[in-house]
């Protein structure tokens, strides 16, 4: 459970400095544009790979993830039902579409739905953590992103239909796959 809290406190914790635009412009004016957003990516990315091992070895380890409550059938509905807009979400913080106009910050819409279908389907003490986490971190920062104006990722770029269908075309894409092969290929746990 170490590694998995240590990954989370992290990952967090470089992804909270933006948060306070302070902090942030600080650091980029004391070490330079590109160095900070350097050091930003691999602080998060050895945030990230804490949290997938952590997680993974909570998984695999009899007794050290204890179960809170058996979720009942029907949430892995439910959770299916919800990541098609969280996969197509996702896709549209990186598009300019007339989606990511209308959601504003689609990416932190796609991880609260992302966190709670998992936290529907899943009752063991390390899916609480873990999703719980990054629900919490989602609503701070829309707080924040809203307070402070931010775009994300792609500024004030706007899209039309053409975006909108490519978001769409490739987030069912994207969910069809996790469907049938990326959730078992890339944690190992089948969703069908």
């Amino acid at each position: 459970m170490l590694i998995l809290v240590v990954g989370l406190v992290v990952f967090f914790a470089i992804h909270l400095v933006p948060t306070n635009p302070e902090l942030r412009n600080g650091l980029a004016d004391r070490f330079g544009e590109t160095t900070w957003k350097a050091i930003f990516s691999v602080v998060s990315l050895v945030g990230f790979a804490m949290i997938v091992y952590g997680f993974h070895k909570l998984q695999v380890m009899p007794g050290k993830n204890p179960l809170l409550w058996v979720p009942p059938a029907w949430t892995r509905h439910v959770a299916w039902l919800l990541m098609l807009p969280s996969l197509v979400l996702l896709v549209a913080a990186y598009v300019p579409s007339r989606i990511r106009d209308v959601v504003q910050h689609p990416m932190l819409v796609a991880v609260k739905l992302w966190a709670l279908a998992h936290l529907l389907a899943n009752g063991d003490a390390a899916s609480l953590l873990l999703f719980g986490s990054f629900l919490a971190y989602a609503v701070v920062d829309r707080i924040s992103v809203k307070a402070r104006g931010a775009r994300g990722p792609l500024g004030a770029r706007t899209g039309g239909l053409g975006g909108d269908i490519a978001v769409v075309v490739v987030g069912i894409a994207l969910y069809a796959f996790m469907l049938h092969f990326g959730h078992q290929l890339l944690i190992g746990v089948p969703v069908l």
